[in-house]
């Protein structure tokens, strides 16, 4: 397996200093690591040159900073010109990166939705009139703003289609370039224990832990991930986060689900779990038994 990261801006023959952890347990584990200009990706740059120090690969995985469905397509066009195969492919980037892409398979686990595309008012009036009143919570494509919550996040009742629209027009200030896609409005429901990240490698639950937000807390009882598996299992995505919340009458709900190349790792999860668990004899692996 080789493991990519993106290269420190200031020294960039070495990884940046926030995924350098998984780079060290990577090459102590005998994984060879490459690394890319990240901000050439993502900003449309020179892919070729983004992607020049990566040694050729059959296996490649990316540990690192968030790129837009494009900027990610840009990378594997580029990395797999030098011989690179990422383990996940473009299409699959965006269907666990985007919200639309996996809501469908998951509808019945986490809460409804309604999404725009684009930022125009109308549509966004048209999405808030059809998933009702009552409160919401609002994000783009693939992140909220959840640190503004009371001026970016929430919008307390969908029928007040003014402050609504306040709340959206403050998100999409604050998301600037990086707005993808369109507003998503989620019906609010109330959770009562912090979030809890789970890993997922080709279907299968590897890890489960604290989410970045919160590394010292943990649930203090088993998450329930049964209903989730097969969830996950007919994505068919290799590597994917999903974030779990109990809700107050005790049932365990998806808060969202993204790509694993691209979920930040708490500070207390050991780096070396998370490479054991991509390094794994996959199922397709002629070698698995």
């Amino acid at each position: 397996m080789l493991l990519i990261v993106p290269a420190d801006p200031l020294r960039p023959r070495r990884p940046d200093p926030h995924f350098a952890p998984e780079a060290v347990a990577a090459r102590e584990a005998g994984h060879a690591v490459g690394v890319v200009d990240h901000d050439a990706l993502a900003a449309g740059g020179d892919a070729a040159r983004a992607v020049a120090a990566l040694p050729p690969a059959e296996d490649a995985v990316y540990r690192g900073w968030m790129l837009s469905a494009a900027g990610y397509a840009r990378f594997a066009q580029a990395a797999h010109a030098r011989g690179v195969v990422l383990r996940t492919d473009p299409q699959q980037y965006r269907r666990a990166h985007e919200l639309p892409g996996w809501y469908a398979d998951a509808a019945a686990l986490t809460p409804e939705s309604r999404w725009t595309v684009g930022d125009d008012r109308a549509d966004f009036d048209r999405a808030r009139a059809a998933l009702g009143g009552g409160p919401a919570v609002l994000r783009d494509w693939t992140k909220s703003a959840k640190h503004h919550w009371h001026e970016a996040c929430l919008v307390p009742d969908l029928a007040d289609g003014e402050t609504a629209w306040r709340v959206a027009s403050r998100l999409r200030e604050l998301r600037d370039d990086d707005f993808t896609g369109g507003f998503v409005l989620r019906r609010f429901e109330r959770f009562v224990s912090a979030e809890v990240r789970t890993w997922w490698v080709d279907g299968r639950c590897v890890l489960t832990g604290p989410h970045p937000d919160t590394p010292d807390e943990s649930p203090g009882e088993p998450v329930d991930i049964g209903p989730l598996a097969p969830v996950l299992v007919r994505l068919g995505l290799p590597f994917v986060s999903a974030d779990l919340a109990r809700r107050e009458d005790g049932v365990w709900r998806l808060v969202e689900i993204g790509d694993g190349q691209v979920s930040d790792r708490p500070s207390t999860l050991d780096p070396q779990r998370l490479i054991d668990a991509l390094a794994a004899v996959r199922p397709e692996d002629p070698r698995a038994v």
